[in-house]
């Protein structure tokens, strides 16, 4: 693909996803950054005086971003000249979300959503690219029903799923029926630190609001497969999924547990070839953040470790270990991924540069 540069816009830029979007388009090869949006109470300030104290992390603001004057984000019609198209990782509930993001992309203006809002939208394409690329092809159908030449939405899941729907992929062949998986989130991926969440040091907390709905719901929709018409994306009927979800003491990094039961059971040699993924399509086309490889087996037994493997491959890569028959299942294993890297920003931005090389995303001058 010959490189081109796109204006990137962030929505929600002061929130901690949004502050992840900011620190990754530094220095991106494909993406510049030409505005900044949040809240109406912080628009008008620059971006360092509007995130305060809240700056997640231990480097400083990108001196790009520091001085930017922040914008509302319901000034759309300000925003729209400014950028191609735009990240969105707002806090608002689910309707308003939708409606904001949805008048972006009738505003000619494309949004990669972190948010759950419209991921079940059957013309919405949820996507990890590694996984389900052709799902850009209902795009058409949702810029028909928006009314759009050029604005669309597209979305990355939910951050624990993508933990373990990678590893399970290039098993569908052997027929899975039933997974049984528990993850254990970090507590950014409620937007929190320990300092500013200091009640989570040394606690569990086994529920986490509407987070098993997504993770029963969510993968089907990415293993489903596009209408012969194109117009929607039918999820998969199979397999039965059981989640539970919890909160743990980490502060980056989910962890899943999981068991699985096949039509035909394979042997354990069979799976770890599987693992040992050759290319993906994101590396086929040269996707700046696709990690290379994609999928790593550890052999030994105390591996993945979050603190350890959290940032395989920059946070974009899918850790894997304990690989065992189960007396239940035919076998369970555990898997690892960044929360906020491959689960949420880094993963929009790689649904990103899919998007731009499959030519969903195109420049305005």
């Amino acid at each position: 693909m010959k490189e081109k540069m796109y204006r990137v816009g962030i929505v929600g830029a002061t929130g901690m996803v949004g502050q992840r979007f900011v620190r990754l388009m530094e220095n991106h090869p494909w993406f510049r950054v030409t505005c900044l949006m949040a809240s109406e109470r912080s628009a008008g300030k620059s971006y360092r005086d509007a995130v305060g104290e809240k700056w997640a992390f231990d480097c400083p603001i990108p001196a790009y971003a520091a001085d930017m004057i922040v914008m509302d984000a319901a000034d759309i019609d300000a925003v729209a000249p400014l950028c191609d198209f735009v990240f969105c990782a707002v806090s608002m509930d689910k309707k308003a979300t939708r409606e904001l993001e949805e008048s972006y992309a009738r505003h000619e203006i494309p949004v990669v959503s972190n948010n759950s809002a419209c991921r079940m939208l059957p013309d919405v394409p949820m996507l990890i690219p590694e996984v389900n690329a052709d799902h850009t092809r209902v795009i058409a159908a949702q810029r028909k029903r928006l009314g759009t030449q050029h604005g669309f939405i597209a979305v990355k899941p939910n951050c624990s799923i993508q933990s373990y729907v990678p590893a399970l992929t290039p098993l569908m062949p052997y027929g899975i029926e039933q997974i049984s998986v528990c993850t254990y989130q970090a507590i950014s991926g409620a937007g929190k630190t320990f300092k500013t969440w200091p009640e989570m040091e040394d606690n569990v907390i086994p529920f986490i609001s509407g987070e098993e709905e997504k993770s029963e719901q969510e993968p089907l929709k990415v293993w489903g497969k596009v209408s012969q018409e194109g117009g929607r994306i039918v999820p998969a009927a199979a397999p039965v999924i059981s989640a539970q979800c919890l909160r743990v003491p980490v502060q980056d990094g989910h962890m899943a547990a999981v068991s699985v039961k096949f039509t035909r059971k394979p042997e354990k040699e069979d799976i770890l070839k599987l693992w040992q993924n050759g290319g993906t399509i994101a590396q086929e086309l040269g996707l700046p953040s696709a990690p290379r490889p994609f999928l790593r087996y550890f052999e030994e037994d105390n591996r993945p470790q979050t603190r350890l493997d959290r940032d395989f491959e920059g946070g974009m890569g899918v850790t894997i270990g304990r690989l065992r028959e189960d007396p239940l299942f035919d076998y369970k294993f555990v898997c690892l991924s960044h929360n906020t890297l491959r689960g949420a920003a880094g993963g929009a931005v790689l649904s990103a540069e899919l998007l731009c090389a499959q030519g969903y995303i195109t420049p305005k001058e």
